[in-house]
């Protein structure tokens, strides 16, 4: 897939075009539209209401963490939660697909090098990363299947408005989380600005945008992950992400 991407828009129609004679989606299974994205970036606390949820400041540039690409998973994949950790808990986010090389792009230019949008759940431990030593962002974000996306690849030129989508999480079929990237505190323009200025983006690579108000370890009581669960994110246009949970 990342070859796919890096070879540009036009063989992506090419090969759109020749799936219409090809299996329909009920005979195969989906697996992660970029199964191992380069780099998979996140980026903490850019939602507003997100930070009120915390009691956190807006941050006055973006919080950058990095999840480990061994962590991605596809929709229907099971979510595992490891015996290191008993808070896991749900993020729906929107995923930006990066197209072309962008190195130190201007905000006006920056959607120019977005291949696509894709859903993104940024499952996180929470007892790791808020509680344990050192407070292990990176770790409590990296545990295997920890990063379901699907469960297609809405490219860039069918969303006029990346800042204009609707961004829901539902628990078993409860409503948790329902927002809008209006929310965001840094734009998708923003953010692939500020991170193309310290390093490349190249063709795959994956930016988790940020989650909105309504994550489960804020709420009282906590409503964590737990086996037998089934998370589900909705980003406008972009399907559905449903996946299990199992411990």
């Amino acid at each position: 897939m990342v070859e796919l991407i890096a070879a540009g828009r036009d063989e992506a129609e090419r090969l759109r075009a020749s799936a219409r004679v090809g299996p329909t989606l009920a005979e195969v299974t989906l697996l992660a539209p970029v199964p191992q994205p380069p780099k998979v970036i996140g980026i903490g606390l850019n939602y507003r209401d997100h930070a009120e949820e915390t009691g956190s400041k807006l941050p006055e540039e973006p919080i950058v963490f990095a999840k480990f690409s061994s962590s991605v998973c596809g929709p229907g994949h099971p979510i595992r939660i490891p015996a290191i950790t008993e808070r896991a808990d749900y993020e729906a986010e929107l995923g930006v697909v990066m197209g072309g090389p962008a190195k130190r792009v201007s905000v006006e230019k920056a959607l120019d090098h977005v291949f696509g949008y894709v859903n993104v759940n940024d499952v996180s431990a929470r007892d790791l990363q808020l509680a344990a030593p050192g407070k292990q962002w990176t770790r409590s974000k990296s545990i295997d299947t920890f990063a379901p996306c699907g469960p297609w690849i809405l490219t860039s030129d069918e969303v006029l408005d990346p800042q204009a989508l609707s961004v829901r999480c539902r628990l078993n079929g409860e409503i948790m989380q329902d927002s809008t990237t209006a929310e965001m505190v840094f734009t998708v323009a923003e953010l692939v600005s500020f991170l193309s200025q310290g390093m490349t983006l190249g063709p795959g690579d994956l930016i988790a945008t940020g989650t909105p108000a309504g994550v489960g370890f804020t709420r009282e009581p906590p409503v964590l992950l737990k086996a037998g669960d089934e998370v589900t994110v909705e980003v406008d246009g972009l399907g559905t992400l449903s996946n299990p949970v199992e411990a």
